[in-house]
């Protein structure tokens, strides 16, 4: 099946450059094939986990204006402008699907959806902006004549207390400025302000940038983003409601054999390198194996190998999270038996090992049974993993104690500073964050992409390391 586009056009660059916006009010009427459904959401989903990983990191207003920009041209972009706003209204629809089958999952996307439809928002001009307030059909109309001219100085106050030069003089132009939310060249020819309830833009108020009157709150046009978002956000939030409610009803088991294998998997996906083959800096052997975990394995693997080490076992989600990541990083199919027999023999004996243990290792490698080539876990399914008493797996950042990361994080040498800074991610639920800081403090330096894998993780270490080691001579 295909998706009904409209007629084709050629695009103007500043079609391209700043694509209307689908307010997403209506599903769309149009035939998706299978492998686009999954496609354009997946497309999407890398748009929104990079705008978490931008807000995460503190990017201000600007920066993140300009990363997503960066994001939609780079995952959204298409030289045919109606592929791209149907790609656009698609994607949505799909991961709104995706999405609304829990609280966590429908808060996580409402916050990326919100923050992604604000940056965009921002990006337009004001008349395309002016566009949007008309399609949402808001009733706020501008402030004219008597009125406006009664509120002139307060409004100067208002703008005057944010440290900038009123909008109401003479100039056509009057300022350049950033904020902390805006960046806008005020044009006194075009001071235009609405009256809106001030309920409706909190973020304003919150920050006294607008004039409250008689329960009303005086906002710039330059300010409209405030109005759209907060409507925006509440659209969205019924919207996955009602989602969910046919998605449990109707959608899930009328599409068990289709689209629901599709829709469950995508709020987990990982959409980096599977790690499934080594690379020139993954690559280890048993001789090694100590050095190399104490120097280049992520927190959660560093933590299962010291368990294994110290207690000759571990249990079965523990080996396979510990297993398949020594698998992906280079460790070959004999010496992974030979370690685990190694530790595993001290407490069960061989005997054991071979009936009960060894079996599940040649699995993971392909060796037996449908000899499926298995690859390592990504750090989103540990984080969603549940780990129960005696189980050493999952990750440190979401299922240890604080003191417990805050002991391990000494022992991977993290300075009182930087522990701090990590601390904070986790408590902010930003557990990759949180482990891509422990990285650039280990390593002393920077990891703009983020740790979304714990190959990944050793990979760069190992790059850091081997830059540093001087060749051996000749």
């Amino acid at each position: 099946m295909e998706v009904i586009r409209s007629q084709k056009r050629t695009p103007s660059n500043d079609t391209l450059s700043n694509p209307k916006i689908p307010l997403y009010l209506t599903a769309p009427q149009m035939e998706v094939r299978l492998e686009e459904f999954e496609l354009f959401a997946v497309d999407r989903l890398r748009v929104l986990k990079g705008v978490s990983d931008g807000l995460a990191r503190g990017r201000n207003p600007k920066e993140m204006d300009d990363l997503v920009d960066t994001l939609w041209k780079e995952h959204m972009r298409d030289p045919d402008a109606s592929v791209m706003f149907n790609k656009d209204i698609i994607s949505h629809f799909v991961l709104r699907l995706v999405y609304c089958r829990s609280d966590e999952l429908k808060k996580w996307f409402l916050s990326m959806e919100t923050a992604l439809f604000r940056h965009r928002f921002r990006l337009q001009n004001f008349e395309a902006q002016r566009a949007i307030v008309g399609e949402f059909g808001l009733p706020y109309k501008a402030v004219t004549g008597a009125e406006l001219e009664g509120l002139k100085e307060r409004l100067g106050q208002v703008v005057r207390s944010l440290g900038q030069i009123s909008p109401t003089g003479n100039n056509p132009i009057i300022s350049l400025f950033t904020s902390s939310d805006f960046l806008v060249l005020f044009f006194a020819v075009e001071a235009v302000y609405y009256k809106v309830p001030f309920e409706e833009v909190p973020d304003l108020v919150a920050s006294r940038r607008v004039l409250i009157q008689k329960g009303y709150a005086f906002v710039a046009g330059s300010q409209l983003v405030s109005l759209v978002v907060t409507q925006f956000r509440s659209h969205i939030s019924k919207a996955l409601i009602l989602t969910n409610r046919k998605w449990t009803t109707t959608i899930q088991e009328r599409e068990k054999d289709r689209l629901t294998p599709i829709v469950e998997a995508l709020s987990t996906s990982y959409l980096g390198p599977d790690y499934s083959q080594s690379t020139e800096y993954a690559e280890i052997s048993l001789k090694d194996i100590d050095q190399v975990a104490k120097s280049s394995f992520p927190l959660c693997m560093r933590h299962l190998f010291e368990k294994v080490r110290e207690d000759h076992h571990l249990k079965h989600g523990g080996r396979m999270q510990l297993g398949l990541f020594l698998k992906g990083v280079g460790l070959k199919l004999d010496d992974a038996l030979a370690f685990w027999r190694a530790e595993f023999t001290k407490k069960v004996g061989s005997e054991r090992f071979d009936k009960e243990y060894a079996y599940s290792i040649r699995h993971n490698y392909g060796k037996e049974g449908k000899r499926t080539d298995y690859t390592p876990y990504a750090c989103q399914k540990i984080i969603l993993s549940a780990p129960g008493a005696g189980d050493h797996h999952g990750c440190p950042y979401r299922h240890f104690s604080e003191d417990n990361l805050r002991a391990a994080l000494g022992r991977m040498g993290l300075s009182s500073r930087g522990m701090e800074g990590v601390m904070d991610q986790v408590r902010n639920k930003h557990y990759q964050l949180a482990c891509t800081m422990t990285f650039e403090a280990v390593y002393g330096t920077s990891c703009d992409a983020g740790i979304n894998h714990p190959n990944q993780y050793f990979e760069e270490s190992q790059k850091i390391l081997k830059s540093k080691t001087p060749p051996a001579p000749v």
